[in-house]
């Protein structure tokens, strides 16, 4: 619904590509000023802010860093008075077998995919509380965490990804808890298999993509925009009753289609 978050701020943290652009492009269409947080991918990050208009700007700065995190948020209310919406998306992979993987590679994607999340849900409380309120909205302020079918299927070969995502399910759910009572709302996003540049391989080769539909139920790969809907539904009023809760868009990945048949 056009017009649902018309005066609401969000940061969205890895911004620049994929699912995170297609967050940022969901919430400017609902009507919420957006800040496209970047950190390697500046070019695409200006480009997508010029596209959503006078309402968005593209700011950089790597998520594991605290300092960069507060200046983030900092520059979030320079520009625009207040925060309100924070989606915590940023994320990378670092895949090997673990006897190959490096004890460097398995720090830097916990760093970026759990630390970095916590650095960022930490300032968006911190500066929820230190706001007024808006009075047309339920919320005093509105998290979500992007995770991954993998915070629930195991994933050999990607033991610092998969245990990255089940950490950020659980700091999600815990932080859920203990901000509830302050009128703050922290909710999950588990996507599936989504077409985005990281993972062209999985759907443009022919055969990849076959054998990747046979773990989807329902049929196809999901796109963006189908990430970017239920964000934005959990950081409208809609869903003001939800909090704690981790919502898989995967097309039934995560119903173990191998038992479909009787196992």
């Amino acid at each position: 619904m056009k017009g649902r978050l018309e005066g609401r701020t969000a940061v969205v943290t890895g911004g620049s590509s994929g699912i995170g652009a297609g967050i940022a492009r969901g919430l400017s269409r609902a009507g919420a000023n957006v800040v496209v947080n970047y950190h390697s991918g500046r070019e695409r990050a200006e480009e997508l802010a010029q596209e959503l208009g006078s309402g968005a700007i593209a700011y950089g700065g790597d998520v594991s860093d605290e300092a960069a995190v507060a200046k983030l948020f900092d520059a979030t209310i320079e520009r625009f008075g207040r925060v309100d919406i924070v989606i915590a998306n940023s994320g990378i992979q670092k895949d090997a077998p673990i006897r190959e993987l490096s004890l460097e590679d398995w720090k830097r994607v916990l760093d970026v995919n759990l630390t970095g999340q916590f650095l960022v849900c930490r300032e968006a409380v911190r500066r929820f509380t230190e706001q007024t309120p808006l009075p047309h909205v339920r919320a005093r302020g509105n998290i979500v965490c992007i995770s991954s079918v993998h915070e629930q299927i195991p994933w050999a070969g990607h033991i610092n990804y998969a245990a990255s995502k089940g950490g950020v399910m659980l700091m999600m759910k815990t932080l859920a808890q203990e901000v509830a009572p302050e009128r703050i709302r922290v909710n999950g996003v588990a996507p599936g298999a989504i077409k985005t540049p990281i993972n062209e391989e999985a759907w443009s080769d022919p055969e990849a993509k076959r054998k990747l539909l046979e773990l989807i139920p329902y049929g196809r790969i999901g796109e963006p925009e189908d990430v970017a809907a239920c964000v934005t539904w959990l950081a409208s009023d809609e869903s003001d009753y939800v909090t704690g809760a981790s919502l898989f868009v995967d097309g039934g990945m995560t119903l173990y289609p191998g038992f479909a048949d009787n196992g």
